[in-house]
């Protein structure tokens, strides 16, 4: 067990707002002495006062990455990508003697592969979509044309979100196949396919906390996967989250967890696949019941954005990581604020598909309350507060070049709006977004457009 009154360096590998967001909570333990984010983003390089990025040549050499670590003496690993965890990196820093915040690779395999997923839900009776796993592009072509009923593309493997298609003519099923199976563009990834029954619902995201024994469900929140307004276009990583969901009523979160969650678990435990981490799972609220769409063996993104905001101010994220990995989650009281957060996904144009990068990002200025590092004078002000108590900017796809900070990625921004309704929070949100000006800079309008209408 690590010693209480130790402090902590803690080193957190990503460069997204989710990983903004997490060395946001994570410096506010007392038990942190500094954050390092490798590679990180502008955000993360001058933004919080004992956080900061690490030009790392090389983020896929894990080996390297625990040279690092044992060079800053890290007492705390955090994981954030998917290729990272479903790659086994949390067994290097073991091998190493280093506490690693992320599952097994055997258990990440639960994200690494769908049809490992939807074959692992049949064993273990957890509902899901009815399947067919293909392997041969004639095959899955023959089984398309024949069925009449509406169907889900996936490809197998990791695709950064986007390797879900839901085709509205089988023509455009057709296309998608051959871009997936025969033109390979997710690579290795769409080598199987999986092709599921549609499901009509609301999709819920739920993470849960894990030692591998005791859980801890947090916050239920909702993505908004399409790229435009009114859930139209393509998927994407996710533009938009807030949290809770009013769907989600605390009967329907003990029927999640006694259906889904509480046998996940136990079916990773009896097949040696332990999860000490976060789960990600990704719900479809059907007319017949929950049903699993997905699972993810990491922090959600953007629904990170959105969920540390929503713990409460006691809540030492660093000891909460810590009590997983020790396995004594039972031991730590996860609180939780009242009210609501929402997030709005600030993207570059082009996003998902070939976007545009090196825009130099102009900020106005926010509203009196709110925190922002982006004022002339941004060094004087090093972190006291965090941000303002109604707004969070995270950067995502940001670079600094000398004092700018420039688009270098799809997801740019995430703005994190917090009200005791959620209308405040969604109002906030957007009030924030205002602020922020690129060339070409996009973003949905309708965050929390479900629940909203619900209200009126």
């Amino acid at each position: 067990m690590a010693t209480l009154n130790r402090k902590l360096r803690v080193l957190l590998i990503g460069k997204g707002g989710r990983e903004h967001a997490l060395a946001w909570k994570l410096r506010q333990s007392p038990r942190v002495e500094h954050v390092f984010v490798v590679p990180g983003n502008a955000g993360t390089a001058r933004d919080l006062m004992n956080v900061s990025s690490i030009n790392h040549p090389a983020t896929d050499n894990y080996d390297l990455l625990v040279k690092t670590a044992q060079d800053l003496r890290i007492g705390l690993v955090v994981v954030g990508p998917d290729s990272a965890i479903v790659g086994g990196i949390a067994e290097y820093f073991w091998q190493a003697q280093i506490p690693c915040f992320a599952p097994s690779k055997a258990a990440a395999e639960i994200e690494g592969s769908k049809s490992f997923a939807k074959d692992f839900m049949l064993r273990h009776g957890i509902p899901t979509a009815e399947y067919k796993t293909f392997t041969d592009f004639h095959a899955a072509r023959a089984y398309v044309e024949s069925i009449e009923h509406r169907f889900v593309i996936k490809a197998d493997g990791l695709a950064a979100g986007k390797g879900v298609i839901i085709p509205s003519t089988k023509g455009e099923a057709i296309r998608a196949l051959t871009d997936i199976m025969v033109n390979q563009h997710f690579g290795t990834a769409g080598s199987t396919v999986v092709i599921e029954e549609f499901l009509e619902g609301q999709e819920v995201s739920v993470s849960t906390l894990s030692d591998g024994t005791t859980t801890v469900t947090l916050p239920v929140g909702q993505d908004h996967k399409r790229i435009h307004v009114g859930d139209k276009g393509p998927n994407t990583g996710g533009m938009g989250v807030y949290a809770p969901v009013p769907a989600a009523t605390p009967e329907l979160l003990q029927r999640i967890k006694t259906e889904i969650l509480r046998p996940t678990f136990e079916g990773l435990r009896r097949e040696d696949r332990e999860f000490v981490g976060l789960l990600f799972t990704g719900i479809m609220l059907t007319p017949t019941g929950p049903k699993v769409l997905e699972y993810n063996a990491r922090f959600g993104d953007p629904e990170t954005q959105s969920l540390m905001p929503l713990l409460g101010p006691e809540v030492d994220l660093a000891e909460v990581m810590l009590a997983c990995i020790e396995r004594r989650l039972h031991e730590v009281e996860i609180t939780v604020r009242t009210g609501y957060a929402c997030n709005v996904v600030v993207a570059a144009e082009g996003y998902p598909g070939q976007y545009r990068t090196g825009d130099v990002v102009q900020f106005s200025s926010v509203p009196t309350g709110w925190w922002s590092r982006l004022q002339p004078n941004y060094q004087q002000l090093k972190m006291t507060n965090t941000f303002g108590a109604n707004c969070l900017i995270f950067h995502a796809g940001t670079k600094l070049v000398g004092d700018e900070v420039v688009t270098s990625g799809g997801r740019v921004f995430t703005v994190v709006g917090l009200g005791e309704t959620l209308l405040e929070a969604a109002a906030k949100a957007y009030e924030g977004v205002r602020s922020i000006n690129f060339p070409g800079m996009y973003y949905r309008k309708d965050i929390a457009h479900r629940a909203l209408k619900a209200t009126e």
